[in-house]
């Protein structure tokens, strides 16, 4: 189906609209760094693993697995506002994917929205102090709601119609739109997948390494 055919686009934000995958990376490292090199490296890799899941649940992941139960909601809380205070700056300064501007003129008849695992209200802002937010008429979501949960409610309000399309760069994006009858397309250019190809391959997704790339591709 060609990109003008879609009723909705909706976009996953880290590795798709902003080159912030390895900020937030980085971060998950430094807030656990300090129950650890292991502890820390542990959950990197839990991250970059579960792609597209809310922060929440991976620091739940960490507490449940590392730390004492009468600790837990004393770190759980440390955890939140460590990584918080290191993903600001490098969101607010990270690289945007001009890309979406050609794409924009495109598909003027399209709902452009965002349905992310980031924090919604840190989201809001974010995109309000790039000037991107006039990009995404339909909306900005994000946790704590799952992408399920945002999908599956926006249908509902009529946000997304379908055909519709989700473009994202992990597996989760991939299995939490498709489930919902919305299309999918997997970015591979700031994705943190390792075995994204083989993936692709497997379940037959359209993948691309840059959004110029989709029309000449179809």
């Amino acid at each position: 189906m060609k990109l003008s055919d879609y009723a909705t686009i909706a976009f996953d934000c880290d590795g798709v609209i902003l080159n912030s995958n390895k900020v937030k990376t980085r971060a998950f490292y430094t807030a656990a760094l300090p129950y650890g090199e292991e502890c820390a490296l542990a959950l990197e890799s839990y991250h970059t693993s579960n792609g597209g899941i809310s922060r929440y649940k991976k620091f739940n992941w960490f507490v449940n697995t590392f730390i004492d139960a009468e600790k837990r909601e004393e770190v759980y809380e440390s955890l939140l506002k460590s990584y918080e205070s290191a993903v600001k700056e490098g969101l607010a300064t990270c690289d945007f994917n001009e890309d979406l501007l050609l794409l924009k003129k495109k598909t003027p008849n399209a709902n452009w929205l965002v349905v992310s695992g980031g924090a919604q209200k840190e989201l809001h802002q974010l995109f309000k102090d790039r000037n991107l937010d006039c990009l995404f008429e339909g909306g900005i979501f994000g946790s704590p709601d799952s992408k399920e949960t945002i999908f599956s409610r926006e249908i509902e309000r009529d946000n997304i119609k379908l055909p519709a399309l989700f473009i994202g760069d992990s597996k989760y994006d991939f299995t939490s739109s498709t489930k919902f009858g919305l299309d999918f397309l997997f970015l591979s250019q700031w994705s943190e997948v390792i075995d994204w190809a083989e993936f692709c391959a497997a379940h037959e997704i359209f993948h691309v390494p840059s959004l110029l790339q989709i029309e000449k591709s179809q």
